[in-house]
């Protein structure tokens, strides 16, 4: 009879070696005795460090996706705009270019000295009829002026205010213009001192206007060496009223509408010379103001094919 430690051809006894074949019965696999812990602890409610740290990436990833959003709306606003802006310039100023080779004037010569204010041209909204040149911006600034003030108007160049008068009208000429992006013609408006010219040039005529304020008060702020007491007298120059009250430069809200009347500012005031009032946001990025610049007719002289006025480079006329 076999002992008790050997049944079947197995040892049981203490010191045997189990059989390769049966260790899965003999000692089953334990569980990882760390795995409870483990486990015990990733059901634990995360603690408030953990909640914090939740909360700081999600906001950091909403940053980021809120901040290239935004870099892409600035760049579109900047760049993009600016050329589809310059897009429909070149074309406005083309067609424009074509009409008057054609012998075909938008105004229809109602662009002349002394016309009654009260007397209007039917323009198509949209319409180019005149070219801006401000020779401080640069010789080659030449923008194309349409008639209206939508959006739409004004991404094509700087827009004509319809309710004011033509070139050369006594009254005020009022045109506005985006100061950055969509072409941005009046980015350095604010650039503009007193008796800077500003010219207009229509089918029949050439009109030369100067940046109203003070310029001898101008020429003695340039003198000052201090910047910052510079920069105030030159504002002062430009915010001196002339006899009728305008100024050269102000800012004003947007809803400043006076500032495009026949006599700006002054409503009530009959017009007795011809003025032109440039418009755009105020500070560069916003909307919250308005940049004003207001200009007086200094003198009138015919288009006369390629002969420029002595304002402009090149120019003899």
């Amino acid at each position: 009879m076999r002992s008790g430690k050997h049944q079947g051809g197995w040892d049981f006894s203490p010191g045997a070696a189990t059989p390769v074949g049966a260790r899965h019965l003999a000692h089953p696999k334990r569980p990882d005795r760390g795995a409870p812990a483990r486990q015990r602890k990733a059901q634990q409610p995360g603690t408030r460090g953990d909640v914090l740290r939740t909360y700081a990436r999600g906001l950091g990833q909403l940053l980021v996706t809120c901040g290239a959003v935004l870099l892409l709306f600035v760049v579109y606003e900047v760049w993009v705009s600016n050329l589809f802006a310059d897009r429909k310039q070149h074309q406005v100023r083309q067609q424009l270019a074509t009409a008057w080779k054609n012998g075909k004037d938008p105004l229809k010569g109602q662009d002349r000295l002394n016309l009654p204010t009260g007397k209007q041209v039917v323009l198509p909204i949209g319409q180019a009829f005149a070219n801006l040149y401000i020779p401080e911006f640069g010789k080659d600034f030449a923008r194309a002026i349409v008639q209206g003030t939508d959006d739409s108007d004004l991404e094509a160049g700087p827009g004509h205010y319809v309710t004011t008068q033509l070139p050369g009208q006594l009254g005020n000429f009022a045109v506005a213009g985006h100061r950055v992006g969509k072409g941005e013609p009046f980015l350095n408006l604010d650039k503009l001192r007193p008796g800077d010219a500003i010219v207009v040039q229509t089918a029949r005529n050439w009109y030369v206007y100067t940046v109203l304020g003070s310029r001898q008060a101008y020429l003695a702020a340039l003198k000052i060496a201090d910047a910052g007491r510079r920069d105030a007298a030159i504002s002062a120059a430009l915010a001196h009223p002339d006899g009728q009250g305008v100024p050269g430069r102000e800012i004003v809200g947007p809803n400043a509408v006076q500032v495009i009347d026949p006599v700006p500012g002054h409503p009530n005031a009959v017009a007795t010379r011809a003025l032109l009032t440039l418009t755009t946001c105020h500070p560069k990025y916003s909307a919250e103001k308005r940049l004003i610049v207001h200009a007086v007719l200094r003198r009138a002289v015919p288009n006369r094919g390629s002969i420029l006025p002595k304002e402009l480079p090149g120019g003899t006329l």
